[in-house]
């Protein structure tokens, strides 16, 4: 008989081991932890710690994840609770930018608005967005989350010659009808850090689509 037939043969008899229960001392293999022999039953006890001990390790990561989740959560829960405090549509821009800084304790934020109304025609927040930084914002699908390479809207930030890593985050406007990262922008949002690490392009964008969405409602109201 072959290994094949032996296994088979005891996945077909579950009750051999019960019926001969003296081969499970009697039997000895190696283990790979001691290098000793060991029997049947010391070996099965091995793999099952190693087992417990890997659904332990999995267990503490899904719980640092949500540690961390909930951390994020209540940062944006602060951030959208600065928004429904302004009562003025053009100080929204200011709180907004500067509500993520203090919220989720990012160095530099700041955002460009088009196609905004006259009366807004001369603020910080509508200046310097050339068409090039426009079709930018058009070709992102999702934001943008990662190493700073020259980006002409990472050089709005107050200083931007320290920037390292940022996310632009395209401001899209809400009902148009068109699918999720689809319907035209009328604006960026940008934040930067001096640190490379601080975002990558291997970090979820879960919550930059959150904050894109419901900073795009928050500025709406601007929109010519």
């Amino acid at each position: 008989m072959d290994a094949t037939a032996v296994l088979q043969y005891l996945t077909d008899h579950p009750h051999f081991f019960e019926e001969h229960a003296s081969l499970l001392g009697e039997v000895k293999l190696s283990s790979p932890l001691t290098g000793r022999a060991v029997s049947l039953q010391e070996r099965q006890m091995e793999v099952m710690r190693d087992k417990y001990k890997a659904l332990e390790l999995r267990m503490a990561e899904l719980s640092r994840h949500a540690k961390e989740n909930e951390t994020i959560a209540g940062r944006f829960h602060s951030w959208t609770q600065a928004l429904l405090q302004v009562r003025e549509d053009g100080a929204m821009p200011r709180v907004l930018a500067d509500s993520l800084k203090s919220s989720f304790h990012v160095p530099q934020a700041t955002l460009r608005l088009w196609g905004a109304k006259p009366d807004y025609a001369e603020q910080w927040f509508t200046a310097g967005a050339s068409d090039d930084a426009r079709i930018f914002a058009n070709s992102l699908m999702a934001p943008y989350c990662g190493a700073n390479n020259d980006f002409e809207a990472v050089r709005w930030l107050e200083d931007a010659g320290h920037v390292q890593s940022t996310v632009i985050i395209p401001l899209r406007k809400p009902g148009s009808g068109a699918p999720a990262g689809k319907a035209a922008t009328f604006g960026l949002l940008i934040l930067g850090s001096p640190d490379s690490e601080r975002f990558t392009s291997l970090m979820a964008t879960d919550f930059l689509v959150h904050i894109g969405e419901t900073a795009s409602i928050a500025l709406a109201p601007l929109l010519a």
